[in-house]
C-alpha cells in the first residue's frame, strides 16, 4: 500500500465510527441483560460469569465463523435445521439472537410458530412444521418445534394420550426422513435450575420492557415444574436417537450458554471458507442533464436527537 492508498484521517474516523456502530447492537443487548440483573436485590442467585472482554472477543469470533458457515451453506446448497427447546426463560431466544445477528435473513431465518389454528389442529401433526423447512442454501432455527407435543401439549392437556403416544412412534421416522432428504438436523435442550427460572420470571414481572415475554401459559407452567421435568425425561428417553441426538446446553450462565452452544453448532457442520469474488465498484455514471429536485421540508422526520 502506497502513501496515496492509505486512508486519510477523516476516512479513518469514518471507518472507526462504522465499526463502532456495528458493535453497538450487541452492546445494547448486553446492557439490557445487565439492567435486568440489577432489578432484583438477589445477589445470592448470581454467580461469576465469563469475563466480559473474553465474552465479546469470543462472541465476535464465533459470529465471524457463522458468516463463513452461511457462505458455505449457500454455496453448497445445504439444508440446515436447528431445534431450540427448553423451559420458559431458559435462554433460547438469546442464543438465537446472537446466531442471526450478523447473518443474512434470507439465508438464516427463525421459525417461531404460534398456537395452531382450528384448521391446523385437524392436520397431520407435523404438517405445519414441514412448510417452514429449508430449501437448498438455507438455515432454519426453530424457536420451539414439533416437540411441543412432548412438552407443553402433554403437560397442559392439549393433546390426547393416543396423540402423545403416536408422536413418539412417528417422530423418529419423521426425523430420519428429514435426514435422508439431505437436511442436517441439530437438536438443543436448554437446561436451567428451578431457582434460576424463578429468578428470571421475577425479573420479567418487574421489568415493563420484558413483561410481554411472560404469558399466562408461562405462569401456569411455573407451577408445574415437576410435570415438565417428567415430560422432558420421557421425551429424551424416546427421541435421543443415534442419527438425531439431543444436545443439552447448561444455560444457567447465559453468556457461557451462548458461547458453548454456538461453538458446538459450528463443530457439527463440516463447513469450509468459501472464496469470495472481489467486489469492484463501477464508476459513478453522471448525467449532466439530471438535476435532483428539492424535497419538501415537511417530508423529513423531525430531528429530535
Amino acid at each position: 500500500m502506497t502513501a496515496a492508498d492509505r486512508p486519510t484521517t477523516a476516512m479513518r474516523e469514518r471507518i472507526y465510527q462504522e465499526m463502532a456502530d456495528n458493535l453497538d447492537e450487541e452492546l445494547e443487548l448486553e446492557l439490557d441483560d445487565s439492567r435486568l440483573d440489577e432489578l432484583l436485590d438477589e445477589n445470592d442467585t448470581l454467580s461469576p460469569t465469563v469475563d466480559r472482554r473474553l465474552y465479546f472477543k469470543e462472541l465476535l469470533r464465533l459470529q465471524g465463523e457463522l458468516v463463513k458457515l452461511q457462505d458455505w451453506v449457500q454455496s453448497e446448497k445445504k439444508k440446515v435445521v436447528v431445534l431450540f427447546e427448553g423451559r420458559d426463560s431458559a435462554g433460547k431466544g438469546g442464543v438465537i439472537k446472537r446466531i442471526t445477528q450478523r447473518l443474512n435473513p434470507r439465508i438464516c431465518r427463525v421459525a417461531a410458530l404460534p398456537a395452531p389454528s382450528e384448521r391446523e389442529r385437524t392436520q397431520w401433526y407435523f404438517q405445519r412444521y414441514v412448510s417452514h423447512l429449508p430449501a437448498g442454501g438455507e438455515i432454519v432455527l426453530f424457536d420451539r418445534s414439533w416437540y411441543n407435543r412432548a412438552g407443553v401439549e402433554r403437560v397442559m392437556g392439549f393433546c390426547s394420550e393416543d396423540e402423545y403416544q403416536e408422536f413418539f412412534k412417528t417422530v423418529p421416522e419423521f426425523e430420519r426422513l428429514l435426514i435422508r432428504s439431505g437436511i442436517v438436523l441439530v437438536k438443543y435442550w436448554f437446561s436451567i435450575t428451578d431457582d434460576e427460572q424463578q429468578f428470571r420470571f421475577s425479573m420479567r414481572i418487574r421489568d415493563p420492557l420484558k413483561q410481554w415475554k411472560l404469558s399466562p401459559m408461562d405462569v401456569e407452567a411455573r407451577s408445574r415444574w415437576e410435570a415438565y421435568t417428567k415430560a422432558k425425561e420421557t421425551m429424551l428417553e424416546h427421541t435421543h436417537l443415534p442419527d438425531s441426538p439431543w444436545w443439552i446446553v447448561d444455560a444457567v450462565d447465559k453468556k457461557r450458554a451462548r458461547l458453548n452452544c454456538i461453538a458446538h453448532f459450528l463443530s457439527q457442520m463440516p463447513y469450509q471458507e468459501v472464496a469470495r469474488v472481489p467486489v469492484v465498484l463501477p464508476p459513478r455514471v453522471r448525467n449532466p442533464d439530471y438535476h435532483r429536485g428539492p424535497i419538501p421540508p415537511e417530508m423529513y422526520v423531525p430531528s429530535k436527537y
